[in-house]
């Protein structure tokens, strides 16, 4: 694994490719346009977001022009690679444990990026806890900041079980992993 990363990238969404539905929009494109930058660039870098396996959707319009939504399907393992490591973060005053999924930006230089897709649908987890991420943008202002901790405090955690142990700059897109 290359653990030389020097910067850590973390952002709520990441659009890494279209058919890894982990991302809804803008702020998802532009992380993922900066990471392809720092791919094309050589930059040492790693980056961190959350899993979402049920947040992403198709838009659609009805015969009557109606606006709905249909969920998107994806077998997360034809795409991501489960790491065998877990990490655990404390979320009001309860013990949440996260998993990480790897997913290799690679680029025809053989240079690569390795992003991780943080996790908490887990046995060991309660059932709110386990659906922490399964939507992008879901739930209220307490599942968001949950969100953010697994997010900020669960993805320098899971950096440094991986072997990440000489980052010199967090760049945390957005606000949304240091509330």
């Amino acid at each position: 694994m290359n653990n030389q990363a020097k910067i850590a990238y973390f952002s709520i969404e990441i659009a890494i490719a279209e058919n890894i539905p982990t991302y809804i929009g803008g702020l998802g494109v532009l992380a993922g346009d900066t990471i392809f930058a720092a791919l094309n660039l050589k930059v040492p870098m790693v980056a961190v977001t959350l899993l979402y396996r049920k947040g992403y959707c198709n838009q659609k319009l009805d015969s009557n022009g109606w606006q709905y939504e249909e969920p998107v399907e994806w077998v997360i393992e034809n795409f991501l690679q489960e790491l065998p490591k877990r990490i655990k973060v404390d979320i009001d005053n309860r013990i949440v444990y996260v998993r990480a999924w790897k997913y290799e930006i690679k680029s025809s230089t053989a240079f690569s990026i390795p992003s991780f897709f943080l996790d908490t649908n887990l046995p060991e987890n309660s059932e709110g806890d386990r659906a922490l991420s399964d939507y992008l943008y879901g739930g209220d202002q307490y599942d968001r900041l949950c969100q953010e901790v697994v997010l900020g405090i669960g993805g320098v955690r899971m950096l440094k079980a991986l072997g990440y142990q000489h980052i010199d700059r967090f760049h945390m897109n957005e606000g949304h992993s240091y509330r």
